[in-house]
């Protein structure tokens, strides 16, 4: 397996260049979530081994030929974000949306892992998994998952990269058990009585309630979950009224709920909806609660980890075995169920002095699309539960 190791990757570096240029492609004509066909169609052409399967509406399914056995999903995300970019380079986005969590990379990346594997030769074969739809709700992965795609092929096993700027250069998390957090989405109205504002005796202000609220919803965490797992409560967006002189007889907050133990999740939703119609009360006010469930802990399966840290060191990389994100990625909808399932983070350092995803300016370096190939063959070579020499 280090053979197959060593030329996998070397033919990684022949695939480079063109990689590179699909990334630019990719960056420069992003797509936002369920509206990626173009992208989807530039991917499929770019890996060169047929149209593969629909899947999740927008998504492909691209089986690349190995000798035996289930397919080994590789994964990555085709959907930019609702962002307008700030990098300034020649190849930034022309439109309202921008490649700014690093999708792009992926996706190159994954058809240089890919279009190398079928240069060299691979034990099984690979499911390039093309997935629409991770920014939002539903998610894309679920459809993926339900649609039966994964169990057509045998797949047992997805493997997924992130690039993450938190992580140094240089380094890429492989980590057992939970890495990213459940989340669960909600709003809450809260109608009172609204009138003048120079008489608050005569009203039942939503806006004071509403504020209360959020303050109060951070004994969600600090109180109510054991700190060992941890919890992350937060408010996103509050509206309500419209002149500073007056009360409106109603306001909204809109926010999401995380945790990182799936045992918790069920008892938090309760408390949310406690401490919502509990503050209600105390203020008078009534309220409504609406919650969207979204992705489930993910959960990294122990021995797909072991594995891949291994030969992440057998490649000159540096393993952290210990990172993990309140951030919630659909991916771990792979994570159990049928198919067992690994994310990595490949680090970046500071990328152009931005701390993290999401931002106007985030722009990993053409390097990170190497990085991230790596990891994924990494991740795979696992999968065979190949001992590294």
């Amino acid at each position: 397996m280090s053979d197959l190791w060593t030329r996998w990757t070397q033919a990684i570096a022949d695939e480079l260049p063109a990689a590179v240029e699909l990334r630019h492609a990719v960056h420069a004509d992003p797509r936002g979530s369920g509206d990626e066909e173009d992208t989807a169609r530039l991917v499929v052409d770019a890996l060169g081994a047929g149209e593969g399967t629909r899947v999740a509406k927008t998504g492909r399914a691209v089986l690349l030929p190995g000798e035996a056995g289930p397919a080994v999903a590789l994964r990555a995300e085709l959907d930019a974000l609702p962002v307008l970019e700030g990098t300034g380079v020649p190849w930034a986005s022309g439109n309202e949306f921008m490649h700014a969590c690093g999708h792009d990379v992926h996706l190159a990346a994954l058809v240089a892992a890919g279009r190398a594997a079928v240069r060299v030769g691979v034990p099984r074969p690979i499911l390039a998994l093309l997935q629409p739809r991770e920014e939002t709700s539903p998610p894309g992965a679920l459809d993926v998952v339900e649609s039966g795609v994964l169990a057509e092929h045998g797949v047992d096993t997805v493997i997924g990269a992130h690039v993450q700027p938190r992580i140094a250069h240089g380094v890429v998390s492989a980590v057992p058990g939970p890495v990213n957090a459940s989340t669960d989405e909600f709003e809450v109205t809260m109608h009172g009585q609204g009138g003048h504002a120079g008489y608050p005796h005569l009203l039942r202000d939503p806006i004071l309630a509403l504020s209360q609220l959020v303050v109060s919803l951070q004994q969600l965490a600090s109180r109510r979950i054991d700190p060992v797992f941890g919890a992350v409560c937060s408010i996103g967006r509050i509206q309500g009224g419209a002149a500073a002189n007056v009360v409106p007889n109603s306001a909204s907050a809109f926010g999401s709920l995380r945790l990182m133990c799936a045992k918790d999740r069920e008892r938090a939703l309760e408390t949310l909806s406690d401490i919502v119609h509990g503050t209600a009360r105390a203020h008078g006010c009534t309220a409504e609660l609406e919650i969207s469930p979204c992705e489930p802990v993910l959960d990294n399966d122990a021995a797909l980890a072991s594995g891949a840290q291994q030969w992440l060191r057998h490649a000159g990389f540096t393993v952290d075995d210990q990172f993990r994100s309140f951030g919630a990625d659909d991916f771990a909808h792979y994570c159990g169920g049928g198919t067992r399932g690994l994310m990595m983070f490949v680090g970046l350092g500071d990328t152009a002095g931005v701390p993290s995803l999401h931002d106007e300016r985030f722009l990993p370096r053409d390097q990170a699309v190497t990085q991230v190939a790596h990891a994924l063959v990494a991740g795979y070579l696992a999968a065979l539960d190949a001992p590294v020499p």
